[in-house]
């Protein structure tokens, strides 16, 4: 056998291996999915506003959106980013109103609509806040909670 020939025979066997330890497996975290929304009614009334449930992220959900996932345990994310929240609003009023919602971050909602249903999302941090109309005074204010328990989604199946 010629020499280049042997040389030749020794860079594709190079290569080979060279390629062969680019096919390995990748090593990274598997990042926990993203928590699924939490979702919060509200109901403004000339006479109040009422809040269900009174507070979230003390715990597992105990209403997932999905009913396929309602016996599926949600693990806990290690995070301290803000609750992902959406405010489902029915207005029973005959003034349009906004939603303030006031604590250790504030936010306000956009108009909702008399006599109409509506709602928003925002992200909240963990704390106490209280939920007033702007526009109905005698609707006064309800409070809200915040806990510091996050779910993961990984066992949510049918998820984006």
């Amino acid at each position: 056998m010629g020499r280049g020939r042997r040389a030749a025979i020794a860079c594709v066997v190079g290569a080979l291996a060279l390629t062969a330890l680019g096919c390995g497996a990748e090593e990274r975290t598997n990042d926990p999915r993203p928590q699924v929304a939490s979702r919060v009614s509200i109901t403004i009334s000339d006479s109040g506003i009422r809040v269900q449930p009174g507070g979230v992220g003390f715990g597992p959900d105990k209403y997932q959106q999905i009913p396929q996932n309602q016996n599926e345990t949600q693990p806990p994310i290690r995070t301290d980013a803000p609750q992902t929240l959406v405010f489902v609003v029915t207005n029973q009023t005959d003034a349009d109103s906004r939603l303030e919602i006031r604590g250790p971050e504030d936010v306000s909602s956009g108009p909702m609509v008399a006599n109409s249903p509506g709602n928003f999302q925002t992200s909240l941090p963990t704390g106490v806040y209280t939920v007033s109309a702007a526009d109905v005074p005698g609707a006064g204010s309800a409070r809200f909670a915040v806990g510091p328990y996050r779910a993961s989604s990984e066992n949510d199946v049918l998820l984006p």
